[in-house]
């Protein structure tokens, strides 16, 4: 069975190792499959910023990453700190407003729920292929 993906750029997260941070089931689950499909291999899904951190310092590791920002009513910042010490582009994926980010990222992508899977796609294809 072939799948066909709108996204001209089907391969482009192919082979790259992408953690996924999102309390919420169905949405993980959805992101997870996209991004199967597109070839990545997915490091979670992650349900909380302890359960992150732990992923981040165990993996040697990590192209990218999806973050969403509230995580059970703890926010995902701690994480984004962990990723940007290593280098590692991610992008939030949030229904919060651009105000309820720190200034410190205002360089990073910021896909609003609900997340059109093709935009995620196509962003953090972006962010892996500028790293």
């Amino acid at each position: 069975m072939t799948m066909d993906t709108p996204s001209r750029e089907p391969d482009a997260l192919s082979g790259h190792k992408v953690l996924l941070v999102e309390d919420d089931y169905l949405i993980a689950d959805e992101m997870r499959r996209m991004l199967s499909r597109r070839g990545a291999e997915v490091l979670g899904p992650v349900a909380t910023v302890d359960e992150a951190l732990a992923l981040v310092a165990a993996s040697s590791e990590i192209d990218a990453a999806v973050l969403d920002i509230n995580l059970r009513d703890v926010m995902v910042f701690p994480v984004a700190d962990a990723l940007e010490v290593r280098g590692v582009p991610f992008v939030f994926a949030t229904g919060y407003e651009e105000s309820v980010i720190p200034t410190r990222y205002a360089h990073v992508q910021r896909c609003e729920k609900p997340v059109q899977m093709d935009t995620l796609a196509r962003v953090l294809s972006n962010e892996v292929s500028q790293h």
